[in-house]
């Protein structure tokens, strides 16, 4: 009776074995191939970053826009070094925070670093994203994509990223450079208070540049052809950087107040002048970086004579600067954000298959 009954246990145990391995037919094999598979295959988000970050890597447009952007930069150190060496003799000169003067510093016949960056880094941006999505429409590529498990958010994010972390890359490269071929000329080491500004400013350029980045994102959803998106981005990026400004001029001069006007009128005037100029992106990036690099600017707007009086002239601290130009930081989170939204609702109820 024993014996039975250990007979029919081993029995038991040898078929629950058998019913918890694979069987040994094709359906099977197959399915145990891909629940392995399965567990090492990255999600298609990751494979499309990995695909167009190395895309961007090795195209003929971002190696030629790297290099003008070195040479530029390289430029602006060479102007810097030789400004802070005539200064370096003047007995009046301040040589409090002398690294940043390498990022604002000028000799007068290159611009500064950071004058160079908010030229060039929306180039830079364009040039990533301007055929980004009108470019797979072409080639018939974007609906096989997306017929295949890949959702159509994971694209438009995935192409955003690969974008931002190359941007991100290229600037913090930059800065680095900067602060290295810095301290080699001058032999000035930065302070921690100095580093830390230099990093707040390459962040804020980022964002920066992550905001043409989504307008050119953008213009290369609405448009099918990659020509009209590359032009309507270098178009705003024109008006932006070169005619806005005059036209703020002009509007400035047309409702500026008499003179024997109130203060109070003077003030309200040249606060609404601000408010136009802040509506430009590189209006804002200017102000932030303006601020955080240079320590001793202490206010962004029209102050008057009650207000002066009895302050001292000293730099600000990092918190207070970061403070000061929180509302511009914000600002262009907002207009990155709100490009990037409005990117995502438009490709999401956009059709993609290709038109007979």
């Amino acid at each position: 009776m024993n014996e039975a009954i250990a007979k029919l246990g081993g029995w038991l145990k040898k078929l629950k074995i058998r019913a918890e391995r694979p069987s040994s037919d094709g359906n099977g094999i197959r399915k145990a191939n891909a629940e392995q598979s399965g567990a090492r295959t990255p999600s298609p988000f990751w494979v499309i970053v990995q695909k167009e970050f190395g895309d961007h890597l090795r195209s003929w447009r971002f190696g030629i826009l790297i290099g003008i952007t070195v040479l530029a930069c390289i430029g602006s150190i060479y102007g810097a070094v030789t400004s802070l060496k005539e200064s370096a003799g003047n007995e009046q000169s301040d040589t409090a925070f002398l690294f940043l003067k390498m990022f604002t510093a000028s000799d007068g016949t290159l611009p500064t670093f950071a004058t160079f960056v908010s030229f060039l880094g929306p180039l830079i941006g364009i040039a990533l994203g301007f055929d980004a999505v009108n470019s797979e429409r072409s080639k018939g590529t974007l609906g096989r994509l997306l017929s295949h498990p890949v959702y159509r958010d994971d694209f438009i994010l995935a192409k955003f990223t690969a974008s931002l972390l190359l941007i991100t890359v290229v600037l913090f490269s930059l800065g680095f450079l900067v602060m290295g071929l810095g301290l080699m000329t001058i032999g000035y080491p930065p302070t921690p208070e100095e580093f830390i500004r230099v990093v707040l400013f390459t962040l804020v350029a980022i964002v920066y540049v992550g905001f043409w980045l989504n307008l050119s994102i953008l213009f290369s959803i609405r448009f099918r052809q990659a020509a009209t998106s590359a032009l309507s981005g270098i178009a705003l990026w024109l008006f932006f950087s070169v005619f806005y400004s005059m036209i703020v001029g002009l509007i400035e001069r047309a409702t500026a107040p008499a003179n024997a006007t109130s203060v109070d009128q003077l003030l309200s005037h040249a606060n609404g002048i601000l408010l136009l100029n802040r509506l430009s992106p590189a209006y804002l990036f200017s102000e932030a970086t303006t601020t955080l690099l240079t320590p001793g600017v202490r206010s962004l707007g029209p102050l008057t004579a009650e207000q002066v009086v009895g302050a001292i002239a000293s730099p600000l601290p990092l918190g207070q600067s970061v403070l000061l130009v929180w509302p511009q930081l914000v600002g262009l989170l907002a207009a990155t954000m709100a490009c990037f939204g409005i990117s995502y609702a438009m490709f999401m109820r956009q059709e993609i298959r290709s038109r007979s």
